[in-house]
């Protein structure tokens, strides 16, 4: 005879099962092809031929819902190894198609090809896609936008038109061989020439005012815009003329709504707001600039701009004769303005965050310099040292020969260490004028932090101050991440945890860390697997502003990195 409560545990695997079959039914598998290839681009008046994705720059939108599938056949007709990078997507167990080079896998050669597969879970909103292999991205890339599932909707009144605006940098120059020369003197990279919107440089640049991107919108309706930062090196200030943004997500996390006349976007980040057509019906610029934390440090001093297009539905033709209203941006070097925008983000309510935590880490990010050796062109500082960056004093070196994850799971010796340290090899004032100099040259290495499975881990992120202190955006694969705090100088361990907010902190998988100052997140390790943490300012990853953590298999199936697909490519 059953008993009453073996058959209630029944009937609760029973409509587990039922809920589980009908959320499968929802789900749909989205194929997609890409095709990475030279095509000729023409900006600022000259014609190049540009790395872009089935010849679209950007790229291709994909839109898909919560809890879709994607399959991309990604093929390579071009003359460079390739990646790309799901940016955001948490790739839960399905690790191999993460993306970046000689991380999760070895590059697509030229002429070779291979399929990225994964489910989308517990995620709505902006992410992106990028090249992660040299400095590809700086035209491949494109906007990956998480719908709700059928039958829900956003938290927040559903807007009339929903517009992706993504951030861009462009060189009138090949940006690889902008990056081959700064690796073979050493020194740094010259800066781009302009910055875009949705591909176009806008109305102040020579030969770019008949494509400045227009966004058609109506008197009276409120607008979604996507915003997302695909530039190379440059976080961007951005600011619409005469109207107001609220913000509502940031890396495909919701936010409590929160008013701004501007947004400060790093590389990586996406911010999503909402923006009321409220004015006259006439033309107003979207805007973006630098914001630029190092000190004395070469960047570029432009301006991008789009333009919003009121259509009253009227006689009256708003066209290019009218000029569109100017927007006030911030100074270049405001970073009490990029503090404020941060300090308004918070979740939209309570979250799980964690007091007792398993793993403390403390890492120092900076950059640095190497002494130069005979026979080295040298074009660092003095015209002898040599550019280089590093997390607690080790500029990471990317392997050659494997990729971490596939010597990861199959054993396979000599690839990497897993001996990266916790905390700094040597503690310093570390946001002083005056570094001793002794610290300014790290030790190169490819050594991982190892995790065990469901541990909680809390990481102090620190600028320093050796060569110049500068805000780093720090992105984690794999992950998404609450940030518990931000301050300016040391992080305290004994005053500086008041300032953790249990509560509602902000999630996110890009952190702006504040220049001469630091930022606290905490996450849970249950996503198996190697996972790169680096500087989404691309020079810095070049220069090794980088680390990974080997995150272990937990117990069963589930809690396993899936087996390599057939098609990975091999070294």
């Amino acid at each position: 005879m059953t008993s009453p409560s073996s058959s209630s545990s029944w009937l609760l695997l029973l409509l587990s099962c039922l809920a589980l079959a009908l959320l499968a039914a929802d789900a749909e598998v989205h194929h997609h092809e890409f095709v990475v290839q030279e095509t000729p681009v023409k900006r600022l008046c000259k014609t190049h031929n540009v790395i872009t994705v089935n010849g679209q720059y950007p790229g291709p939108t994909l839109e898909v819902r919560e809890g879709d599938t994607l399959v991309i056949n990604v093929v390579n007709r071009a003359q460079y190894n390739v990646t790309i990078h799901w940016h955001g997507i948490r790739q839960m167990r399905t690790g191999w198609a993460d993306g970046p080079e000689f991380v999760t896998q070895c590059p697509i050669r030229p002429g070779g090809s291979y399929k990225y597969r994964f489910t989308i879970e517990g995620q709505e909103g902006t992410l992106w896609w990028h090249a992660h292999s040299s400095w590809l991205r700086a035209t491949v890339y494109g906007a990956l936008i998480i719908r709700p599932r059928e039958n829900k909707t956003y938290p927040f009144a559903k807007p009339s038109r929903e517009v992706p605006v993504i951030l861009g940098e462009w060189w009138d120059a090949n940006p690889i061989d902008v990056i081959r020369e700064a690796q073979r003197t050493g020194g740094a990279p010259n800066v781009s020439d302009a910055f875009t919107i949705n591909g176009q440089p806008g109305d102040l640049y020579k030969c770019s005012q008949k494509e400045t991107t227009a966004i058609p919108v109506k008197p009276g309706e409120t607008a979604l815009l996507r915003f997302i930062n695909a530039a190379l090196n440059h976080e961007l200030f951005v600011t619409i003329a005469q109207h107001r943004m609220t913000v509502v997500a940031t890396d495909a996390s919701y936010t409590k709504p929160f008013t701004t006349s501007v947004l400060m976007v790093a590389p990586g980040q996406t911010t999503d707001v909402l923006v009321t057509m409220d004015q006259a019906p006439a033309r107003y610029y979207v805007a973006a600039r630098a914001y630029v934390s190092g000190q004395n440090v070469a960047f570029d001093n432009t301006t991008t701009t789009a333009v919003l297009e009121y259509d009253c539905g009227c006689a009256s033709d708003f066209g290019p004769k009218i000029q569109p209203a100017f927007p006030s941006l911030p100074a270049f070097n405001d970073t009490a303005a990029a503090a404020a925008f941060a300090a308004g983000i918070k979740s939209p309510g309570r979250v799980r965050v964690h007091e007792s935590v398993d793993e403390h880490l403390f890492f120092t990010v900076g950059l640095g310099l190497f002494n130069c050796e005979p026979g080295q062109l040298c074009a660092g500082p003095n015209n002898s040292t040599r550019f280089t960056a590093s997390m607690n004093n080790v500029s990471f070196v990317f392997p050659r020969t494997d990729s971490l994850l596939h010597a990861h799971y199959f054993k396979t010796p000599g690839v990497f260490t897993t001996d990266f340290p916790a905390h700094p090899p040597v503690q310093f004032d570390y946001t002083a004028q005056n570094v001793s100099q002794a610290l300014w040259q790290p030790v190169p290495a490819t050594k991982l932090y190892p995790l065990r499975f469901g541990s909680v881990v809390q990481l102090v992120l620190q600028d320093t101050s050796i060569v110049t202190p500068e805000n780093h955006p720090i992105h984690i694969h794999g992950y998404d991440f609450f940030i518990l705090a931000e301050g300016f100088g040391n992080f305290d361990p004994k005053k500086d945890v008041d300032k953790f907010n249990y509560v509602d902190p902000p999630q996110r998988n890009t952190v702006a860390v504040p220049v001469n100052g630091w930022a606290v997140i905490q996450f849970v390790a249950d996503n198996p697997g190697v996972w790169l943490m680096h500087c989404h300012l691309d020079v810095h990853i070049t220069w090794g502003l980088a680390m990974a953590f080997l995150v272990e298999d937990g117990y069963g199936e589930l809690q396993s990195l899936e087996p390599p697909p057939v098609d990975l490519p091999m070294c």
